[in-house]
């Protein structure tokens, strides 16, 4: 190409773009997601990076059916695609044509990490947490002043409730100083007491904008905080640490200014309602004393007397013959439950079983002490006997029958 020609911008994009296209295909990248946004259109537009740069991706809709995970900023990924150059914007750009998930990226590893060891000192405990003043009068917000987050506030708490006082500490909120001035000016509402409660927050952005409220020193600032802490940090998809650490989190600055400001309009229909059920309850009260009077009227009063003593001592004679017929069935039964236990008893009596014909069959030891002792010597000491097998020739038993006993010399034993 001769060096002094001279090329529209649309001709030199267009070479460009060729040059680009021709050259890289085919590519494949590992980055981290970042910016990633929705078209309404159904394509997703986010950024891929590593520490030292960054290149702006597209994956169309009928490309997003084929992935298997979500997509979140921070993720680590590698990209299989084309780059491509966007003649209106003068823009290089890597179409995508599939995903797969490289890892978690070092800025959520990052926050995982701090949010664990931070949980483990105990700043995010449930317990710790306060609810918030239902009618503040001074509201603190720690932010931009700047930003669309506090004109929100202002927006909402003006209309909502415009007798709130709004106390700016200013800060950035995000950047290398914006951790460090965040803590400061939580630290700076305590000690001056400036507020009734404090939102902390700001606007939308990606993980790395929204950094600063996931540090340190602003989470540890939170959880010091002695005045009630709304963190309101992005949109309702967004988290900080911060979110964690405050009393109460809101998914947007003006959903913040909604929990503090409860609408003017609102307070006085309840002061009604109360005003009127309060007029109500005072008129039926004064009622219920005008009629109760006038039935004490002295011809009344017997009459109204025997009305309220008549149904009680009724209620007094029936309990009483409830609980003597109830005491008699229980002692009917009782006495029923002893004469089937007396018959039981009978049954199970050995005598009664010997009375059946049966007997008991005792060895009898020593031998010659059992020949000289008389038929109806007391019991010794010998075993029963169960079986044939306990018996030999010559064994001496004692044999107890219902009424009486006999000594019986073994002669022979069949097993």
């Amino acid at each position: 190409m001769p060096t002094k020609q001279v090329l529209s911008v649309s001709a030199l994009t267009a070479l460009i773009k060729g040059s680009l296209e021709g050259s890289f295909s085919s590519v494949t990248v590992e980055g981290e997601i970042s910016a990633a946004k929705l078209s309404s259109s159904g394509h997703l537009y986010f950024s891929l990076k590593d520490r030292e740069a960054l290149i702006q991706a597209v994956m169309f809709k009928f490309r997003l059916a084929t992935l298997d995970f979500d997509l979140a900023d921070g993720q680590k990924v590698v990209a299989r695609g084309s780059v491509s150059v966007y003649a209106a914007r003068g823009q290089y750009q890597l179409i995508v044509q599939s995903l797969a998930r490289s890892g978690i990226g070092d800025l959520l590893a990052m926050l995982e990490e701090r949010k664990q060891r931070l949980a483990v000192e105990g700043l995010f405990a449930p317990e710790r947490k306060r609810p918030l003043p239902r009618l503040p009068s001074r509201v603190g917000v720690v932010t931009s002043p700047t930003g669309a987050a506090f004109r929100d506030i202002l927006t909402v708490l003006g209309r909502r409730n415009s007798g709130t006082d709004i106390i700016l500490l200013p800060t950035p909120v995000q950047g290398e100083s914006a951790a460090e001035t965040i803590a400061a000016r939580i630290g700076q509402a305590n000690r001056m007491d400036l507020a009734d409660v404090l939102i902390v927050g700001r606007g939308g952005g990606s993980p790395e904008d929204l950094l600063a409220f996931s540090d340190e020193l602003v989470v540890r600032a939170v959880a010091a905080s002695r005045i009630p802490v709304i963190s309101a940090v992005g949109h309702e998809i967004d988290w900080a640490l911060s979110d964690f650490a405050a009393d109460v989190r809101a998914p947007t600055p003006s959903a913040a200014a909604e929990l503090v400001a409860e609408s003017r309009a609102a307070i006085l229909g309840e002061i009604a309602q109360f005003r009127a059920a309060l007029e109500s309850s005072v008129r039926a009260r004064l009622e219920y004393a005008r009629l109760s009077l006038g039935a004490f009227a002295p011809a009344d009063v017997e009459a109204r007397f025997m009305r309220i003593l008549m149904p009680a001592a009724r209620r007094f004679d029936d309990a009483r013959d409830a609980i003597a017929e109830g005491a008699a069935a229980r002692l009917r039964d009782v006495a029923h439950r002893i004469r089937l236990g007396e018959n039981s008893l009978e049954l199970a009596s050995p005598r009664a079983v010997l009375a059946r014909g049966f007997s008991i069959v005792r060895k009898v030891q020593p031998r010659t002490a059992a020949l000289d002792a008389p038929l109806d010597a007391p019991l010794g000491e010998g075993a029963i006997v169960r079986a044939s097998s306990q018996l030999k020739e010559d064994d001496m038993l004692r044999v107890i029958f219902s009424e009486g006993n006999a000594l019986v010399d073994v002669r022979e034993v069949k097993t």
